[in-house]
Protein backbone atom coordinates (compact mmCIF):
# COMPACT_ATOMS: atom_id res chain seq x y z
CA UNK A 1 0.00 0.00 0.00
CA UNK A 2 1.31 3.36 -1.13
CA UNK A 3 0.64 5.40 2.12
CA UNK A 4 0.38 4.82 5.67
CA UNK A 5 -3.54 3.27 7.02
CA UNK A 6 -5.21 4.73 10.34
CA UNK A 7 -8.38 3.11 11.43
CA UNK A 8 -10.60 4.60 14.01
CA UNK A 9 -13.84 3.67 15.65
CA UNK A 10 -16.69 6.75 16.80
CA UNK A 11 -15.84 8.98 13.90
CA UNK A 12 -19.27 9.87 12.53
CA UNK A 13 -19.57 12.75 14.95
CA UNK A 14 -17.69 14.97 17.42
CA UNK A 15 -14.09 14.27 18.18
CA UNK A 16 -13.36 10.83 15.78
CA UNK A 17 -14.99 12.76 13.03
CA UNK A 18 -12.66 15.71 13.19
CA UNK A 19 -9.54 13.15 13.70
CA UNK A 20 -10.47 11.18 10.74
CA UNK A 21 -10.44 14.16 8.73
CA UNK A 22 -7.19 15.70 10.13
CA UNK A 23 -5.78 11.96 9.22
CA UNK A 24 -7.12 12.21 5.79
CA UNK A 25 -5.40 15.61 5.10
CA UNK A 26 -2.37 14.15 6.27
CA UNK A 27 -2.03 11.63 3.86
CA UNK A 28 -3.31 8.51 5.84
CA UNK A 29 -5.83 5.65 4.42
CA UNK A 30 -8.55 5.83 7.10
CA UNK A 31 -10.78 2.92 8.04
CA UNK A 32 -13.59 4.21 9.69
CA UNK A 33 -15.70 1.68 11.73
CA UNK A 34 -19.18 2.93 12.54
CA UNK A 35 -23.05 1.74 13.41
CA UNK A 36 -25.19 4.14 11.32
CA UNK A 37 -24.93 3.25 7.93
CA UNK A 38 -26.34 6.68 6.77
CA UNK A 39 -23.71 8.68 9.26
CA UNK A 40 -20.76 6.57 7.88
CA UNK A 41 -21.92 7.52 4.11
CA UNK A 42 -22.15 11.07 4.59
CA UNK A 43 -18.63 11.11 6.28
CA UNK A 44 -17.61 9.00 3.75
CA UNK A 45 -18.31 11.61 1.04
CA UNK A 46 -17.03 14.40 3.31
CA UNK A 47 -14.16 12.57 3.62
CA UNK A 48 -13.49 11.96 0.07
CA UNK A 49 -14.09 15.70 -0.50
CA UNK A 50 -11.32 16.92 1.56
CA UNK A 51 -8.62 15.80 -2.00
CA UNK A 52 -8.86 14.51 -4.83
CA UNK A 53 -6.49 11.84 -4.04
CA UNK A 54 -8.15 10.80 -0.39
CA UNK A 55 -8.34 7.20 0.18
CA UNK A 56 -11.36 6.10 2.92
CA UNK A 57 -13.35 2.84 3.53
CA UNK A 58 -16.21 1.83 6.05
CA UNK A 59 -16.63 -1.25 8.18
CA UNK A 60 -19.72 -1.29 9.76
CA UNK A 61 -20.10 -3.03 13.16
CA UNK A 62 -21.95 -2.30 16.90
CA UNK A 63 -18.93 -2.35 18.80
CA UNK A 64 -21.14 -3.07 21.77
CA UNK A 65 -21.64 -6.31 20.87
CA UNK A 66 -17.82 -8.48 21.01
CA UNK A 67 -18.92 -10.92 18.34
CA UNK A 68 -19.03 -7.80 15.77
CA UNK A 69 -15.72 -6.08 17.46
CA UNK A 70 -14.17 -9.35 16.63
CA UNK A 71 -15.95 -9.65 13.33
CA UNK A 72 -15.30 -6.49 12.13
CA UNK A 73 -11.47 -7.05 13.79
CA UNK A 74 -11.23 -9.97 10.56
CA UNK A 75 -12.45 -7.75 8.04
CA UNK A 76 -10.16 -4.84 8.75
CA UNK A 77 -7.18 -7.43 8.77
CA UNK A 78 -8.11 -8.56 5.50
CA UNK A 79 -8.89 -5.61 3.69
CA UNK A 80 -5.40 -3.71 5.08
CA UNK A 81 -2.14 -5.74 4.88
CA UNK A 82 -0.73 -3.59 7.17
CA UNK A 83 -2.26 -1.03 9.56
CA UNK A 84 -0.18 1.90 11.02
CA UNK A 85 -2.34 3.46 13.40
CA UNK A 86 -5.69 2.22 15.90
CA UNK A 87 -7.83 4.60 17.29
CA UNK A 88 -10.19 3.19 19.71
CA UNK A 89 -12.43 6.46 19.89
CA UNK A 90 -16.63 5.15 20.18
CA UNK A 91 -17.91 5.45 23.71
CA UNK A 92 -21.18 5.95 25.31
CA UNK A 93 -22.30 7.08 28.34
CA UNK A 94 -25.80 5.50 29.23
CA UNK A 95 -27.73 7.63 32.08
CA UNK A 96 -29.55 4.22 32.60
CA UNK A 97 -28.75 0.50 32.33
CA UNK A 98 -28.66 -1.57 29.02
CA UNK A 99 -27.73 -4.42 28.56
CA UNK A 100 -26.82 -6.27 25.83
CA UNK A 101 -27.93 -9.49 23.77
CA UNK A 102 -24.61 -10.76 25.06
CA UNK A 103 -25.41 -9.97 28.31
CA UNK A 104 -22.81 -6.86 29.67
CA UNK A 105 -23.58 -3.73 30.49
CA UNK A 106 -23.54 -1.34 27.64
CA UNK A 107 -21.22 1.14 28.63
CA UNK A 108 -18.91 -1.80 29.71
CA UNK A 109 -19.17 -3.38 26.66
CA UNK A 110 -18.96 -0.36 23.88
CA UNK A 111 -16.14 1.60 25.83
CA UNK A 112 -13.88 -1.55 26.99
CA UNK A 113 -15.00 -4.95 26.14
CA UNK A 114 -15.30 -3.60 22.59
CA UNK A 115 -12.16 -2.04 22.31
CA UNK A 116 -10.21 -4.56 23.93
CA UNK A 117 -11.59 -7.26 21.60
CA UNK A 118 -11.36 -5.03 18.33
CA UNK A 119 -7.78 -4.58 19.75
CA UNK A 120 -7.15 -7.93 20.64
CA UNK A 121 -8.26 -8.89 16.81
CA UNK A 122 -5.93 -6.56 14.96
CA UNK A 123 -3.10 -7.07 17.09
CA UNK A 124 -1.12 -9.47 14.41
CA UNK A 125 -1.44 -6.75 11.96
CA UNK A 126 -0.25 -3.74 13.49
CA UNK A 127 3.04 -6.18 14.96
CA UNK A 128 3.51 -6.96 11.72
CA UNK A 129 3.33 -3.69 9.97
CA UNK A 130 5.39 -1.98 12.86
CA UNK A 131 6.50 1.02 13.82
CA UNK A 132 2.50 1.11 14.58
CA UNK A 133 0.58 3.17 17.47
CA UNK A 134 -2.90 2.15 19.32
CA UNK A 135 -4.25 5.17 20.49
CA UNK A 136 -7.20 4.81 23.08
CA UNK A 137 -9.51 7.87 24.13
CA UNK A 138 -10.05 7.84 27.85
CA UNK A 139 -11.51 10.82 29.73
CA UNK A 140 -10.65 12.85 33.39
CA UNK A 141 -13.90 11.35 34.21
CA UNK A 142 -11.64 8.11 35.42
CA UNK A 143 -11.20 9.46 38.25
CA UNK A 144 -14.66 9.55 39.48
CA UNK A 145 -14.55 6.22 40.24
CA UNK A 146 -13.68 4.88 43.70
CA UNK A 147 -12.68 1.28 43.23
CA UNK A 148 -12.54 -1.23 40.88
CA UNK A 149 -13.02 -5.25 41.44
CA UNK A 150 -12.17 -5.84 37.52
CA UNK A 151 -14.19 -9.73 38.28
CA UNK A 152 -17.62 -8.16 39.39
CA UNK A 153 -17.15 -4.94 37.73
CA UNK A 154 -17.15 -6.35 34.39
CA UNK A 155 -19.98 -8.26 34.81
CA UNK A 156 -21.94 -6.13 36.97
CA UNK A 157 -25.69 -5.40 34.87
CA UNK A 158 -27.05 -4.06 38.03
CA UNK A 159 -29.66 -0.73 37.35
CA UNK A 160 -28.32 2.80 38.42
CA UNK A 161 -29.35 6.40 38.34
CA UNK A 162 -28.71 8.87 36.34
CA UNK A 163 -26.42 10.28 39.22
CA UNK A 164 -24.68 6.93 39.75
CA UNK A 165 -24.28 6.99 36.05
CA UNK A 166 -20.74 9.03 35.92
CA UNK A 167 -18.87 6.96 38.40
CA UNK A 168 -20.12 4.03 36.56
CA UNK A 169 -19.35 6.04 33.49
CA UNK A 170 -15.49 7.07 34.98
CA UNK A 171 -14.87 3.47 36.04
CA UNK A 172 -15.27 1.92 31.87
CA UNK A 173 -12.51 4.63 31.21
CA UNK A 174 -10.39 3.61 34.24
CA UNK A 175 -10.50 0.32 32.71
CA UNK A 176 -9.07 1.89 29.40
CA UNK A 177 -6.36 3.18 30.93
CA UNK A 178 -5.87 0.23 32.96
CA UNK A 179 -5.90 -1.87 29.73
CA UNK A 180 -3.69 0.36 27.89
CA UNK A 181 -0.77 0.46 30.15
CA UNK A 182 -1.06 -3.45 30.77
CA UNK A 183 -1.01 -3.71 26.95
CA UNK A 184 1.96 -1.47 26.73
CA UNK A 185 3.99 -3.82 29.05
CA UNK A 186 3.05 -6.76 27.19
CA UNK A 187 3.82 -5.24 23.48
CA UNK A 188 7.55 -3.42 24.93
CA UNK A 189 9.38 -5.99 22.90
CA UNK A 190 7.70 -5.02 19.78
CA UNK A 191 7.23 -1.77 17.34
CA UNK A 192 3.82 -1.01 18.61
CA UNK A 193 3.14 1.94 21.40
CA UNK A 194 -0.02 2.10 23.26
CA UNK A 195 -1.08 5.31 24.84
CA UNK A 196 -4.55 6.90 26.20
CA UNK A 197 -5.51 10.26 26.21
CA UNK A 198 -7.65 12.41 28.01
CA UNK A 199 -9.36 14.89 24.95
CA UNK A 200 -11.19 16.66 27.83
CA UNK A 201 -14.95 18.49 27.68
CA UNK A 202 -15.88 18.07 23.95
CA UNK A 203 -19.74 19.00 22.76
CA UNK A 204 -19.80 15.42 21.21
CA UNK A 205 -22.57 12.64 20.91
CA UNK A 206 -21.63 11.19 24.15
CA UNK A 207 -24.34 12.42 26.25
CA UNK A 208 -27.23 12.07 23.48
CA UNK A 209 -29.46 9.66 26.02
CA UNK A 210 -29.30 13.11 28.38
CA UNK A 211 -33.02 15.08 27.92
CA UNK A 212 -31.86 18.14 26.04
CA UNK A 213 -28.61 17.24 25.36
CA UNK A 214 -29.33 18.74 21.65
CA UNK A 215 -30.69 21.99 22.36
CA UNK A 216 -27.29 21.84 25.31
CA UNK A 217 -24.68 21.29 22.81
CA UNK A 218 -25.93 24.02 19.95
CA UNK A 219 -25.85 26.43 23.09
CA UNK A 220 -22.69 25.52 23.88
CA UNK A 221 -21.30 25.52 19.84
CA UNK A 222 -22.70 28.81 19.39
CA UNK A 223 -20.41 30.21 22.45
CA UNK A 224 -17.30 28.03 20.82
CA UNK A 225 -17.61 26.04 24.20
CA UNK A 226 -16.12 22.48 23.89
CA UNK A 227 -14.71 22.75 20.29
CA UNK A 228 -14.03 19.12 19.58
CA UNK A 229 -10.93 20.26 17.50
CA UNK A 230 -9.18 20.71 20.27
CA UNK A 231 -9.41 16.96 21.65
CA UNK A 232 -8.94 15.41 18.53
CA UNK A 233 -5.50 17.10 18.59
CA UNK A 234 -4.31 15.15 21.52
CA UNK A 235 -5.81 12.14 19.86
CA UNK A 236 -3.82 12.98 16.29
CA UNK A 237 -0.81 14.22 18.33
CA UNK A 238 -0.55 10.67 19.89
CA UNK A 239 -1.34 9.09 16.27
CA UNK A 240 1.34 10.72 14.31
CA UNK A 241 4.05 12.50 16.25
CA UNK A 242 7.54 11.88 15.51
CA UNK A 243 8.31 12.75 19.32
CA UNK A 244 5.85 10.25 20.70
CA UNK A 245 6.89 7.65 18.11
CA UNK A 246 8.49 5.70 21.13
CA UNK A 247 6.58 6.55 23.76
CA UNK A 248 4.37 3.64 25.57
CA UNK A 249 1.97 3.20 27.95
CA UNK A 250 1.04 6.90 28.61
CA UNK A 251 -2.24 8.71 29.34
CA UNK A 252 -1.68 12.05 28.32
CA UNK A 253 -3.67 15.19 28.73
CA UNK A 254 -5.59 17.31 25.95
CA UNK A 255 -4.00 20.48 27.73
CA UNK A 256 0.00 20.49 26.47
CA UNK A 257 -0.02 16.38 26.07
CA UNK A 258 1.24 16.70 29.70
CA UNK A 259 1.97 13.34 31.39
CA UNK A 260 -0.71 12.14 34.15
CA UNK A 261 -1.07 9.05 36.39
CA UNK A 262 -3.74 6.21 35.97
CA UNK A 263 -5.84 7.41 38.93
CA UNK A 264 -5.97 5.15 41.70
CA UNK A 265 -7.38 2.61 42.22
CA UNK A 266 -6.47 1.48 39.21
CA UNK A 267 -2.64 2.16 39.19
CA UNK A 268 -1.55 -0.85 40.38
CA UNK A 269 0.44 -3.22 37.79
CA UNK A 270 -1.01 -5.82 39.83
CA UNK A 271 -5.05 -4.92 39.16
CA UNK A 272 -3.85 -4.01 35.94
CA UNK A 273 -2.75 -7.37 35.34
CA UNK A 274 -5.65 -8.89 37.24
CA UNK A 275 -8.13 -6.84 34.90
CA UNK A 276 -6.72 -8.50 31.51
CA UNK A 277 -7.06 -11.91 33.25
CA UNK A 278 -10.45 -11.17 33.87
CA UNK A 279 -11.16 -9.86 30.43
CA UNK A 280 -9.71 -12.60 29.30
CA UNK A 281 -11.81 -15.48 30.92
CA UNK A 282 -14.93 -13.11 30.54
CA UNK A 283 -14.17 -13.19 26.75
CA UNK A 284 -13.52 -16.76 26.79
CA UNK A 285 -16.64 -17.95 28.42
CA UNK A 286 -18.53 -15.77 25.67
CA UNK A 287 -16.41 -18.37 22.65
CA UNK A 288 -17.94 -20.72 24.65
CA UNK A 289 -21.74 -20.44 24.88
Amino acid sequence: MDRPVAVITGATSGLGRVAALELAGRGYRVGVVARSRSKADALLGELRGKAADVRADVFHADLGLVAQARGVGEEIAARYPRLDVLVNNAGVHAFSQRVTVEGFAEMTAVNYLGPFVLTQTLTDTLLASGPARIVNVASEAARQATSVSPGPDLRSTEPYTRRESMALYGRTKLMTIMWTQELARRLASSEVTVNCCDPGFNTTGLGRDLPGAGVLRRVLEALSVGDPRKGAGIIVRLATSPALAHTTGGYFSVRDAAVLACPEPGRSERVQEELWAETVTLLSGLDAR
